[in-house]
């Protein structure tokens, strides 16, 4: 049943993050959308646009969730704005710190979905690893998050939600404007402060990297949009140097990526031959390596500025012999890339049918790979203790039908 003056959640345009009560949520829409919605809710055109203008700015700039709190609109207005629409978040379920000051959360998303999300503060920055997806497709077998099916696409409201709901937490909206922080997720201790004074125009956010569940290149519209507005100088204002997204290797749209988005790019290589790649990283056997690396050559973006990087997760006995160090570099040379190569130890997570590489390993391959005059940084393992670490991200969620739903709140309700 539609309430009068609302409008059918069936009828929501794909994009808009769907709601039971008929109310459209502004998150993740351009100001452009926003006046649309507002000229076919009643106002006039010339209305529409002030107020969408107006909207825009407490929502993206100032970060506002109640319409009660848009002190430049007229008090009569606000009401019917809240009637109408909504300022959403994701929900939180839960929210973890880990004994290193990563912190994870544990979302919902309107139709009962869970997905995660990370904070990892450290010397020199802030960074928020953001989901794309619920679930994943690609299936690679040392990363927990490819254990799970693909229940859907997050919206562009619920990937843009997950930035600005850490910007809740971490009280980072100007003075005047900022909501109060989630009770789930607790503002930063006073005891924390010291280890967080690195700054970009003095946040604690400062990059956003799409490397959370999901591949964001299956997702490309969405996270298209969402990223825009993530960038947008009137809005949340986020350098594309300071974005980075994570790909297993879509190679039709990694060229789309360059051009529509224009972030830094991170390729999730984690081999070097096609028979270990093929295993680990079943995409490989669709876009194989060399196809890979040409693509990467061609990525609109990159430059001796902006390297790519190459993930590499590092198995014992796998992908770590020094052989598979100079044959990685061989290919770095052959298609002529800036890049940088990111080590990362393994984290284990039940099930998993592999082992972290020793770490004198992992040194010795990273000192191949410098050898040569690639940047091959070892990265510290963050977040193990609350399974916040690279490749452990999972939950439980799972596609339900809506009678299900129906029928498990009707059974929490009897209880």
């Amino acid at each position: 049943m539609t309430i009068p003056g609302q409008v059918d959640p069936v009828a929501v345009p794909r994009g808009i993050t769907p709601r039971d009560d008929g109310r459209l949520d502004l998150i993740g829409l351009p100001k452009a959308r926003i006046r649309e919605l507002l000229a076919e809710a009643g106002l006039e055109a010339k209305q529409a646009k002030l107020r969408a203008k107006q909207v825009y700015h407490w929502l993206y700039h100032r970060g506002v969730t109640d319409f009660a709190d848009m002190t430049d609109i007229a008090k009569t207005m606000r009401p019917w704005l809240a009637e109408r629409f909504v300022i959403g978040r994701p929900k939180v379920v839960e929210a973890q710190h880990s004994t290193d000051g990563t912190r994870k959360w544990l979302l919902q998303t309107e139709d009962g979905h869970d997905f995660e999300m990370v904070f990892i503060p450290d010397d020199v920055r802030g960074t928020l690893c953001v989901s794309s997806q619920v679930g994943c497709t690609l299936n690679c077998t040392f990363c927990h998050t490819g254990t799970m099916r693909l229940v859907r696409n997050l919206t562009p409201g619920e990937i843009l939600g997950q930035v600005m709901l850490a910007r809740d937490a971490l009280g980072e909206w100007p003075q005047g404007g900022a909501p109060k922080a989630p009770v789930a997720a607790p503002a930063i201790d006073d005891d924390e402060d010291e280890n967080t004074g690195y700054s970009a125009d003095g946040r604690l956010l400062t990059n956003i990297v799409m490397m959370g569940m999901g591949e964001p290149l299956y997702n490309f519209d969405h996270v298209r949009d969402a990223l825009h507005m993530v960038m947008d100088g009137e809005g949340l204002a986020l350098s594309k140097r300071r974005i980075t997204l994570s790909t297993s290797g879509v190679v039709p749209m990694m060229e789309r990526c360059g051009e529509e988005i224009g972030v830094n790019l991170a390729v999730s290589l984690h081999a070097v031959t096609k028979e270990v790649r093929d295993e680990i990283v079943p995409l490989n056997r669709k876009y194989g390596i060399d196809e890979l690396l040409a693509a990467c050559k061609d990525y609109p973006a990159s430059s001796n500025a902006r390297r790519i990087t190459f993930e590499y997760v590092m198995l014992k006995g796998k992908n770590d012999s020094d052989e598979d160090a100079r044959e990685l570099v061989r290919l770095i040379h052959k298609y002529e890339l800036p890049a940088k190569v990111n080590l990362i130890p393994f984290n284990p997570w039940p099930g998993a049918n592999y082992e972290c590489s020793d770490p004198d390993r992992i040194r010795k391959f990273s000192a191949i790979v410098f050898d040569a005059g690639i940047s091959a940084p070892i990265r510290t393992p963050r977040g193990r203790d609350i399974d916040a670490a690279c490749g452990q991200l999972k939950t439980s969620a799972a596609k339900k039908t809506r009678a299900e739903r129906d029928r498990e709140a009707a059974l929490e309700a009897e209880a």
